[in-house]
Formats: structure tokens, C-alpha cells, sequence
């Protein structure tokens, strides 16, 4: 076999971004014969990520990932962006990390012969996250700290809050690419970043309420109202913002809790203690993962209340995308009591989404599926549920209706 001519092709072009689909090809194959494919990544705390499947070439000497089906590996079947979404840790528990989005993330990708082991073909796609022309702004501003990202154009665009879940920090892959799609977005820390406080007794709404305000009045966008992309905790917040603060026409809920969790939350006089974890639901899994899902307990209860925002206030549009095997907490139970609230006070401004087999973390498309890892109110490792396939292909879906949602509530009708 001649092995210089054996290509490996990336469809349409070796750089695109992160959640972009692509076509693989293996070009110059021996006919029949077995190749494996394998793709590796490592990410920013430098935790090394594979993936590989065994394909057979057909009868023009090519494996298209597009149409040929992978018979064992990381996933079997036709799964055309298999190599990515499949790729697990080396480090078990590891969950993806991208802190810097202005470097692209490398993939690795090798086809192998699958008589020999040696690498026949070998190719780099980089997988960004920003369009040509994104700003990035970090945020010092009053007391909020953040980054803001600006598209390119002229503008004024519709401006979007990024909260993400609990752990501290901040994460702006999904705020990057959500700007690339012609927001202005706001990821905004809430704790544990630069001068925040790292273990916070409290927090506090009027910060959240500083940073709408925040965006609202930025000259690059577009009103009236702003909208809101949360996930886990922080769609709890999303809900008691909604409730509480005015100039929020639309909010993304992924996988929440309609009560509020974990720590204390203030606003004015007000105070949403955190729903009392239920221990004695707490499981040990077989591999010995903790398992927590039913330790949150009813938010219809009378009991928990006061820990529950009155999104019946609300005047904005709600997206709630439910994991039904989200296994951080009962994220199906939580989405209808929110949705029977706004119900009960004759609401209908709601969508509620719902991915079988799908897990926790639902992240922008292709990103690899996290089953386990550390959570930081737990001190452990827990399990977050789903299967990769039903997994990756919610992520994708999510993804699309998200713009979807955000496109129907925020563009200002009345300037078009």
C-alpha cells in the first residue's frame, strides 16, 4: 500500500468552530480493508481526551464518516461527529475545560491500518470559538466582573447573559460562540473569579441586577429587554432574576431547579434560604459515584416556599430544556413545578423541551460528554447521567432551538 496516497480529508476546511459539524474522509485505501480512526484533544487543565472506531473502506478505497458506519470503537453506526462528542478522559471524572477562547481547541485526528497499527494519514482540525471580527471586553464594572462579547457589524444587537453553574469561575465557550452568531454577550461571573468572593455566605440579586443593567445600557444593544442562558444553579438565579428584575424578555433554563439551592440568596428584605438537602436519598452507585439526584426535595412542598422565587411575576419568555436523566437532581419534576406555577396564573410564555437518555450537562454541540465529575457543593465526585449518543444529539437540538428562542423574543420587531 502506498501510504502517500492516503489523505485524510476535513471537510470544509481543517479550522471551523467548535460547534460546527464536519465530513471526514479517508481517501486512497485499499479496498475492504480496515482502518481505525482516532482523535485526541487536551484541554486547558491538560487532561488528554480520545476517541477511536473501526471502519471498513468501500469499494472506492474511502471511509466517508458521513455515510459509513463505524462496527466497534467509541460508538458503532454512522455518527459523522462521533470522534468528537465520544472522546472520554484519560483521568476519570474529568470534565472538558476551555478557559482561554481566544486559542483555538486542536483535535488530533489519524487514520490507522487496522491489519498493522500504523498511522497512515494524519490531520489537525482547529475547533475556535470566536468568529473573525468578535470583541472580547473583559468586565470591571462597578461590582461586576465578566467578560463581554461583541460581534462584528454595526449592530445594535440583542445582548444575552451567560450564567453558568456552580463552581465558581467563569466559562465563556458557549458565550463566545453564542456572540458568533450575532449577540452581545455577557458571561458573567458570580463568585470565585478575580476580586469575588471564593466561598460567598450569601448571594446577593442586586449584583445580578447591576449586571442587567449593565447590558441593557451598552451602546451595541438593542432593546428593550436583554435574555438570559443559564444552566444547573445558575438557572435557579435566571428564574429569581425573572421574577424579581424588570428588562428580561427572555430566559434559556437548562436542567434547573425551580427552588433555590445550595446558599442563601438576598434581595432587599428578602431572603430564598437554600431547600434542605434530603440526605438519606443520597446513593452510592456500584463504581462508587455519588449519586444525588433525589436529594433536592419537592418545591411544591409548603415547607420549601420561601425558597422558591415567584416566577408567576415573571414577564419574560421561559425555555426550559430538561435532561430526563439528568441525575444532579430531578431536573423533570423541577421544569413542571415551574411550568404548573406560571400555569396556575394563566402563562402560557413557556416552552418546556425534554431529551430522553440525556444527561446533565448539556453544552453547545460536539462537546464531550461528561458522565461523571467533582461537584463542588457535594466535595465529591457525583454522577450526571445520560448516554453519549441521546446526549450529543440533545446538545445539537438544544443548541438550535436556543437561537431560535432567542431570535423569536429579542430582535426588536419594530426596527426591522
Amino acid at each position: 500500500m502506498a501510504y502517500s496516497q492516503i489523505r485524510l480529508r476535513i471537510l470544509p476546511g481543517i479550522r471551523s468552530l467548535f460547534d460546527e459539524p464536519l465530513q471526514l474522509k479517508v481517501e486512497g485505501l485499499a479496498l475492504h480493508k480496515s482502518v481505525e480512526l482516532r482523535s485526541k484533544l487536551v484541554d486547558d487543565r491538560g487532561v488528554t481526551f480520545r476517541a477511536s472506531a473501526v471502519y471498513k473502506a468501500d469499494e472506492t478505497g474511502q471511509v466517508n464518516v458521513c455515510r459509513s458506519p463505524s462496527l466497534r470503537g467509541s460508538y458503532t453506526g454512522v455518527e459523522p461527529m462521533g470522534l468528537f462528542w465520544a472522546m472520554a478522559p484519560d483521568t476519570p471524572h474529568s470534565k472538558f475545560l476551555k478557559k482561554n477562547v481566544l486559542t483555538p481547541t486542536r483535535v488530533e485526528l489519524e487514520a490507522l491500518s487496522g491489519e498493522t497499527g500504523e498511522v497512515l494519514a494524519s490531520e489537525i482540525n482547529e475547533r475556535g470559538y470566536m468568529i473573525e471580527g468578535v470583541k472580547r471586553i473583559p468586565v470591571q464594572d462597578g461590582s461586576i466582573r465578566g467578560v463581554l462579547f461583541v460581534p462584528p457589524g454595526n449592530g445594535p444587537f440583542p445582548g444575552v447573559m451567560d450564567l453558568y453553574t456552580f463552581g465558581g469561575g467563569l466559562c465563556e465557550p458557549r458565550a463566545s460562540l453564542l456572540a458568533s452568531k450575532g449577540y452581545v454577550v455577557l458571561a458573567l461571573a458570580y463568585y470565585g473569579y478575580q476580586d469575588l468572593p471564593k466561598n460567598p455566605k450569601a448571594l446577593h440579586l442586586e449584583y445580578f441586577e447591576e449586571a442587567v443593567t449593565y447590558l441593557r445600557t451598552r451602546p451595541e444593544v438593542s432593546g428593550p429587554g436583554i435574555g438570559i442562558i443559564s444552566i444547573s444553579h445558575s438557572a435557579g438565579l435566571a428564574l429569581a432574576m425573572s421574577s424579581y428584575l424588570p428588562g428580561i424578555s427572555a430566559a434559556v433554563c437548562i436542567n434547573c431547579c425551580n427552588g433555590n439551592t445550595v446558599i442563601p440568596l438576598h434581595y432587599k428584605d428578602i431572603v430564598m434560604p437554600p431547600l434542605p438537602p434530603v440526605l438519606k436519598n443520597v446513593k452510592i452507585t456500584a463504581s462508587g459515584l455519588i449519586d444525588i439526584r433525589d436529594a433536592v426535595p419537592d418545591t411544591s412542598l409548603e415547607e420549601n416556599r420561601a425558597s422558591v422565587p415567584p416566577i408567576e411575576r415573571a414577564s419574560c419568555h421561559f425555555l426550559f430544556a430538561v435532561a430526563e436523566d439528568d441525575h444532579n437532581w430531578n431536573s423533570p419534576l423541577f421544569a413542571q413545578r415551574a411550568a404548573a406555577a406560571l400555569r396556575k396564573h394563566g402563562k402560557e410564555t413557556f416552552q418546556v423541551v425534554t431529551y430522553p437518555n440525556a444527561g446533565h450537562f448539556l453544552e453547545v454541540p460536539h462537546m464531550p460528554f461528561c458522565p461523571s465529575g467533582f461537584h463542588a457543593a457535594v466535595g465529591g465526585n457525583v454522577v450526571f447521567g445520560g448516554e453519549p449518543k441521546a446526549h450529543c444529539e440533545a446538545q445539537v437540538d438544544l443548541w438550535e432551538r436556543v437561537q431560535e428562542f432567542f431570535g423569536r423574543h429579542l430582535y426588536n420587531k419594530s426596527a426591522l
